[in-house]
């Protein structure tokens, strides 16, 4: 029989005791990360009593495994130092057990590169070589390949269950000094469980993510309800630290395609793979995902090539400046500063990018996670101009411009409901919101949450309609000193000049069964901006209210307040209205014509040059009753302004004999 032809490869497989053997007290070993982690080397390590094994320094960029949990007698061979002080390392770190290296994630090449970290030897875990010679470095590449030029020992673990993965992964057996077998699968990582709240918070993570939009995910119950709530989306990229099974089964829905990413097109960028077996087993020769090293997936000008790029962080607490404590310790997968500010820097380079950071509003001992002040709290992101967005279960609060006492009462809007009292009255006393700010206990508990869509109008504009929150005061403010004379006129029914603060509070905090406010929300240039408000005031002990809509001049035309009508009339029937009632100024032809295409059957009586509807809320009709002189069609131009009804004037007080 003709003698089988080895590979010359087989011939550096060793022992792992024959591999220990080579180092040399004081050495640096760098291992290789997460799922990657060389779990035979590292075994033998910590069990092998040879006397060489001393003083060594093992080098881990991000430490999930074996090499943390070591004993006492352990740590007399060597200590480990990390550059990440999350998971299992938080605790060995604040015990003394373990060194970390502060630093941010992009840098970490040329630290290594350069000699500053000296690097000795690398232990690296591989796929099986192939018929060339040539191995993957599977589920991380990160820095191995700048711990493995600087070493004079490279050592190469074959796993037979890492898979085969595309990028910079590929090594060649020539480049290692020695070959081990390895007798340990790699680390799987279960999904995580994912609960009602985080499944809430995820879908308002989701609501503000754009089609198009390119994302850095992690791992955690808020990416694992965050991926399912995204399979709805068109043409998403990812450029990511890590690829996790939620990030699999996002690509495998169809709403990933890297189609819009400014680099690595048509590929996922990612440098580890965290998961389950099924995970390693579908990123086996999968072309779909790119892994790359640390120079390239951190870089921020390189991620802020990427359009629309936006960054998601799980938080611990927030503060009501918008200072944010990331978690610590096991709750604290990937994401401290040092791993998220490359990231932060990325979206604020992309044109369309932000940050955002996302928790409960109380953690799992019902305890508030937003805070007037989380200043005794470690692991604290101190630059809060770079926290554009926080979302819990209540909402999304945007941060981005906005002015300290803005921020405060956004976040106040997204606590949970049975803290803000408190932390209205705490922010009082601290002058972070004014004095005689108006909150309404009940309002908290009753915020219709479940009023969330988004609608594209003429020219594909896309409005994002909700209920009203008081921490739209400011924005309410805005779209009213947009307005021209004639459009004040047209809704407020006097030449009113001013809407200071203590008016537009009482109109924006409303109780949601008296009044009902929505309003329709774009993005412009990345920035939200409210460009529509339309609401409803019950009459006390009767099933009629006062409708009444506003849409800012430069979307007007487009049909937002004839789908602003539609949608407060939805919401009114589910609430027992029976009838609206409207006024309108006889010259203002164009809103007219917003009741008469609505379908709704009404009745207009024209007195004092002000039309007064009726309009009953049953099934749409065709046909309306006007009587009294009808206005010329060429007159009225602003199809979108409705003149309030009397009980809304009321409250804003504004038939008043104001002169221009």
């Amino acid at each position: 029989m003709a003698k089988k032809n080895i590979p010359p490869w087989k011939k550096k497989i060793v022992s792992p005791e024959t591999v220990l053997k080579k180092l040399e007290p004081g050495m640096s070993i760098f291992v290789s990360t997460g799922a990657a982690e060389p779990r035979t080397m590292i075994k033998h390590l910590m069990e092998s009593d040879d006397g060489n094994l001393q003083d060594l320094e093992l080098i881990q960029l991000l430490s999930f495994g074996e090499a943390v949990g070591a004993g006492e007698a352990v740590a007399k061979k060597f200590r480990l130092k990390t550059f990440f002080s999350g998971w299992v390392a938080g605790e060995a770190i604040t015990s003394g057990k373990v060194d970390l290296i502060p630093s941010r994630f992009s840098l970490i090449p040329s630290l290594i590169h350069t000699g500053q970290i000296p690097i000795d030897a690398a232990f690296v875990q591989i796929s099986p070589p192939d018929e060339s010679g040539y191995a993957s470095l599977g589920m991380a590449v990160d820095v191995a390949r700048q711990a493995m030029s600087r070493a004079s020992l490279v050592v190469g673990e074959i796993n037979p269950k890492v898979p085969v993965t595309f990028g910079d992964t590929f090594v060649s057996v020539d480049e290692l000094d020695y070959l081990v077998e390895s007798t340990e699968p790699p680390l799987y990582f279960p999904r995580w469980p994912v609960g009602d709240v985080y499944n809430k918070v995820a879908a308002n993570v989701a609501s503000v993510i754009e089609d198009g939009s390119c994302l850095a995910f992690s791992i955690g119950p808020l990416f694992e309800a965050l991926a399912k709530h995204l399979m709805c989306k068109k043409n998403l990229g990812l450029h990511t630290p890590v690829f996790t099974d939620a990030l699999m089964d996002l690509v495998k829905s169809g709403a990933v395609t890297n189609r819009a990413k400014g680099i690595f097109r048509g590929k996922c960028l990612v440098s580890y793979a965290m998961g389950t077996k099924e995970l390693l087993s579908w990123l086996n020769k999968n072309p779909l995902v790119e892994f790359q090293g640390m120079d390239k997936v951190f870089h921020p000008m390189g991620i802020g090539q990427n359009r629309k790029f936006v960054a998601v962080f799980p938080a611990r607490k927030v503060g009501l400046t918008g200072r944010v404590a990331l978690h610590v310790g096991k709750g604290n997968v990937t994401a401290g500063p040092g791993e998220g500010m490359d990231f932060i820097n990325g979206a604020e380079l992309s044109p369309g990018g932000f940050t955002i950071f996302a928790l409960p509003s109380r953690n799992l001992k019902n305890e508030p996670n937003i805070k007037v002040s989380i200043s005794d709290y470690p692991n604290i992101f101190t630059m809060r101009e770079a926290v554009h967005m926080v979302a819990t279960e209540f909402g999304v609060a945007t941060l981005d411009g906005r002015t300290v006492r803005e921020r405060a009462q956004a976040l106040i809007d997204i606590a949970h409901p049975e803290d803000r009292s408190e932390l209205v009255e705490e922010a009082k006393a601290r002058n972070m919101i004014f004095p005689d700010q108006i909150f309404l206990a009940e309002s908290a508990h009753l915020y219709p949450s479940e009023i969330s869509l988004d609608h594209v109008f003429k020219n594909q504009v896309s409005v994002h309609f909700r209920a009203i929150r008081p921490s739209d005061e400011e924005e309410m403010r805005r779209l009213f000193y947009r307005f021209s004379d004639e459009s004040v006129y047209y809704r407020y029914f006097s030449p009113i000049r001013s809407m200071p603060h203590a008016k537009m509070q009482e109109y924006v905090n409303v109780d949601y069964r008296t009044t009902m406010s929505i309003v329709g929300i774009v993005t412009e240039r990345g920035q939200k901006k409210l460009i529509a408000e339309g609401r409803y005031t019950r009459y006390p002990n009767r099933p009629f209210a006062d409708v009444a809509f506003i849409v800012d001049e430069k979307y007007q035309g487009l049909g937002i307040a004839s789908f602003t009508l539609s949608l407060l009339t939805q919401l009114a029937r589910e609430r027992g209205v029976q009838t609206f009632t409207a006024d309108v100024l006889n010259t203002n032809r164009g809103m007219m014509k917003v009741f008469e295409k609505s379908g709704l059957k009404f009745k207009a009586h024209l007195e004092g040059g002000e039309y007064h509807l009726e309009i009953p809320l049953g099934e749409p009709e065709p046909s309306q009753e006007i009587t009294g002189r009808t206005p010329p069609r060429g007159s009225g131009n602003n199809e979108n302004t409705l003149g309030l009804g009397r009980a809304i004037l009321a409250r804003l007080g504004n038939r008043s004999k104001e002169k221009p």
